[in-house]
Formats: C-alpha cells, structure tokens, sequence
C-alpha cells in the first residue's frame, strides 16, 4: 500500500519492506484494515498554516463528537478511526503532539512511548530524537496490548531501539493494568504555563480530577515550576525548530533513496511536485514554507550539534531535575499543553485517557508524563484513574450516526 503522508507526491512509491511495527502486528495475527488519514506531510510542510487533519488524499478529517469540531493532528485519522469504532486500534506517530493531541480532541487512550520503545524503521520521518510510534485505543488495556506487542529492538532502527530495550519489563506491560494504581504515587503540577490559558471550566475540571488522584492514594505536589519553560515551549527559541529542518531534510532525503519506486527521489522533488501540481496540492497555497526552509539547511553541523545540546540541558535542568528534585511519578496536566513542548524534546513517555467534555461538546483528556523508561507507572496511573472515572462517552453527531454498545478488543 501506498506511504504517502497524505500527499499526492508519494502516490507510486513502493516501500521495500513493511515497517518494523508493522511486521511485529503480523506475527501476532493481527488484522490489519488499511491507513488512516493524516495531516499532510505530519502538519511539517507549512507550519502553523495547514489545517489540522487535512490533507489531498483524504480531505478534511473530521471530529466525530463535533462536526465543526478540531480534529488535530497529525495523526488525525488513527484516533478517528478508533473513537468512531471502524478499528479496535490504531497506531500514530509522534514527534510533537501528534499521538496525544488527536487522542485527547477525539476521545481515545492515547500512548506516546520512550523514544526508542517502538522501533520506526519504515515510518516517513522528521527527527530520529524525537520521532515515536505508539497506540491509540478506546481503552488503557487495548492500548497496553498493543505496546506490548510492537515493542522492541529492531535491526533496522538498531541504535535507539538497542539503547530503549533496557526498559522493557519482564513480563511486558499487562502486569501494571493495576485498578489501585494510583495509590502511593507523588504527581507533580505545573501551572504555569499549562494552565495559564485555559477557561475556568477547563481548570476547575481539572481540580476535580486532582481531587479524584488525591481520593485514591496520590500526592499532589502542586505550583511546580520548571526551568526555563517559556524557552522550551517555544521552538524558535529553544532551538527546536531549527534543529528539526536539517533534521528532515536529511532523514526524507534518505528514507526516499531507500524506496523501490518513487517518483520523488528528495525534498527537492517534493518541493518541485508542490509547484507544479497546484490542483492537487494545496501545499503550495500554504506556501510550503517549512520545506523551502528545511531544504536550505546543510546537515547536522556544529550550530546543530550546539542546538542539540542546548536541549538536552533545557530537559536536564528542567524536567529531570523536578521530577528528580521532588520524587515524582509523574507530572499531570489537562489537555496536551505537556505533551507539546516538555515531553517532545526530551523524548519522554506520555499518555492522555478521556476525562471529560466541554459545553459545546469537544472532548478533553488529563495527560501523564514521565521520564524515559517510567512507562510501568503511567500506565498505573491512566488505567486507576480510567477505571475510577469512565468518563468517555460513545460519539453521536450527524456525520457519524454510531449509536449502541461499542466492541472493546485487543489485539
């Protein structure tokens, strides 16, 4: 089947083999029903211009609570796919948000693993530190079913999978569905900035749900602050950004060289394919402005080098050391507002379960993140507080008429 990201530039291509993941789902007998849509080229191509859950192949993706409703992205169609009950599970791709952000507007149990966890050996990409894949599911379960099956070293993604198996615990990840698990756990808050833009009802929900942790045995460590925050949400400034342009333009470059057919061989290719095919590409009315930039980078050299120690430090300082500094499980926040900045340069574990919806009907998740390796623990954490709340609700809108009980099934 066609790898496309979405984008009419790639229809034709032939991968030489199936992805690592994809090869590990087979050998368990999964079934396997097709691709989801996405937003184009992972949102990478126009930043902050395409909308979310867009792209040529599929149109626009749709919220199946809210018809008007922010489906995100990029992995859009993957939690889609399961909220509206058309697949058990699904599996995304992340590199900033783009598992846990579609998981949490959709509503579905979304999994962002340690980098490395899941090997992305034929996964069109963006940033080797930064890139993920992981589940999305209805349930905690299904979820930790499916990570426990796509886990592990591959030879193909040696060196980061190699260095991530050392976390994977005897007996797999099954053993933590634990319905008292959140009790003894110390979960820290950060309010600022996560909070600083949400509307009361969002924050007093997200109160109620602290009273919930608290209920069942939690610490509540609350006002945390970490170091340096308005730099590390924001990419510009961190560096981020300019690190993941000479990242893709070399890891795209690579990955098309590899292919067995494709009628684009480089980002210059998919530069020029946008150009000169306006009528299917309406990349080109975005301005493709990331790839244009993306293209005039020239690898990874001593400013990218310094760019990348320069996040490693912003994690160290940061994240590491409160969570090191105050002994916490984990931090918890409402929304993906963590997920898109702290854990995605640092490459750390996440996971959003549903906990509630808005007055117009949008759903909302709680997310739990943590340092590399603590996935045992968030998966504690999300599956007490699923089975404490139950929160989510099946999807009814005009678009998508679903009614009755849904089909909870594992892998």
């Amino acid at each position: 089947m066609n790898t496309t990201t979405g984008s009419y530039a790639l229809v034709g291509s032939v991968v030489g083999r199936d992805a690592g993941v994809v090869e590990k789902l087979w050998k368990v007998w999964a079934v396997i029903l097709g691709k989801a849509s996405l937003s184009e080229w992972y949102s990478f191509g126009a930043l902050g211009k395409i909308p979310n859950g867009w792209c040529p192949r599929g149109g626009q993706a749709q919220n199946p609570y809210v018809a008007s409703g922010d489906p995100c992205g990029s992995s859009s169609g993957s939690a889609i796919s399961v909220a509206a009950n058309m697949v058990s599970v699904s599996l995304g791709s992340e590199t900033h948000g783009s598992i846990l952000c579609p998981s949490d507007y959709n509503p579905v149990v979304g999994f962002k693993p340690t980098v490395g966890l899941t090997s992305r050996a034929g996964v069109i990409p963006i940033s080797s530190r930064q890139d993920t894949i992981g589940p999305i599911a209805r349930t905690v379960s299904d979820a930790v079913y499916l990570l426990d099956e796509i886990v592990g070293f591959d030879s193909r993604d040696s060196e980061a999978t190699s260095e991530a198996a050392k976390f994977i615990p005897d007996g797999g990840y099954k053993q933590f569905l634990n319905k008292d698990g959140i009790r003894g756990k110390r979960l820290g808050v950060v309010r600022h900035p996560f909070l600083d833009y949400l509307n009361r009802s969002i924050v007093s929900t997200f109160g109620s749900h602290l009273d919930i942790l608290r209920a069942r045995g939690a610490t509540i460590v609350d006002d945390l602050e970490i170091a340096n925050i308005d730099i590390i949400s924001d990419p510009a400034r961190s560096g981020e950004l300019m690190l993941m342009l000479a990242e893709f333009k070399s890891s795209i470059n690579e990955y098309l060289k590899e292919l067995a057919i494709s009628p684009v061989r480089s980002l210059a290719d998919i530069i020029d394919f946008h150009q000169n095919n306006p009528e299917l590409e309406k990349l080109q009315e975005y301005g493709q402005h990331t790839f244009i930039e993306s293209e005039k980078t020239s690898g990874i050299g001593e400013k990218e080098t310094k760019a990348v120690e320069y996040l490693e430090k912003l994690s160290q300082d940061g994240f590491e050391k409160l969570m090191t500094d105050y002994k916490l499980d984990a931090l918890v926040a409402p929304g993906i507002s963590l997920s898109m900045t702290v854990l995605a340069i640092g490459g750390y574990p996440g996971i959003t379960v549903p906990a509630g919806y808005h007055s117009n009907g949008m759903p909302s998740g709680i997310c739990f993140g943590g340092l590399k390796g603590t996935e045992p623990k968030l998966i504690e954490l999300a599956f007490a507080f699923e089975q404490a709340t139950r929160l989510r609700k099946p999807p009814f809108s005009e678009s998508f008429d679903i009614t009755g009980d849904f089909l909870f099934g594992t892998v």
